[in-house]
């Protein structure tokens, strides 16, 4: 019987290496990457059975290429392994299509347990993060309705500008002309009610858009 075929993604290669030795002797690992972009334009042609990404990752996090990856490849599996516990980023990382969501402090065994419970169309929700989840959800719905309220190509924008980014960089990034990352910036700040980009930086922060 073949072995599962997993992508890794994370913008530590200190961790990529370290999740390649635990994965391998259960799974075969077809590749790494260490940004969102980078994933999305390579995992496609490797037809992988199961994503495992971080979601704070230069030039596009891991819950945007997900979303978009899900548009091509609806079978593979995503699970989000990450250091953020914030229950409201875990309803955030499901809605993105995520199978699992694990905290990076878990124990090997647990990584290899959850993918084997994806592979089996399982869901897996790390058991640290599980028995807060619904009082803290309902304390986030704020948050979450104005996160919600942006569209998928409106945080891709949104993080690379958090990047510090030009908005000429950002649209040579994704195949925009500058004038439409412009109009997406500013209709984003109306729509958040932020009055400058100090305050837009700040909400991608707070909203896990980019790697703190």
């Amino acid at each position: 019987m073949p072995r599962a075929r997993i992508i890794l993604a994370d913008d530590h290669n200190l961790l990529l290496d370290a999740f390649r030795l635990i994965l391998e002797p259960h799974f075969e690992v077809v590749a790494t990457f260490a940004d969102g972009k980078a994933l999305l334009e390579g995992a496609p042609a490797l037809n992988p059975d199961v994503i495992v990404t971080d979601i704070g990752m230069p030039v596009m996090n891991g819950l945007n290429a997900c979303q978009r990856i899900k548009q091509i490849l609806p079978k593979v599996k995503l699970i989000f392994l990450t250091v953020n516990d914030d229950p409201a980023l875990v309803a955030e990382a499901f809605r993105s299509g995520a199978s699992g969501y694990l905290v990076k402090n878990v124990a090997a065994s647990e990584l290899v347990q959850a993918i084997r419970e994806v592979l089996l169309g399982r869901s897996y929700l790390t058991p640290l993060i599980t028995k807060d989840m619904i009082g803290s959800l309902v304390g986030n719905s704020t948050r979450r309705k104005t996160l919600d309220e942006l569209s998928l190509r409106q945080k891709e924008v949104l993080q690379l500008l958090a990047e510090g980014r030009s908005m000429k960089e950002a649209a040579h990034l994704l195949h925009l002309a500058p004038r439409t990352v412009a109009f997406h910036k500013y209709t984003m700040m109306n729509q958040l009610q932020l009055k400058n980009n100090a305050e837009l930086v700040q909400f991608a922060m707070r909203s896990a858009i980019v790697p703190t």
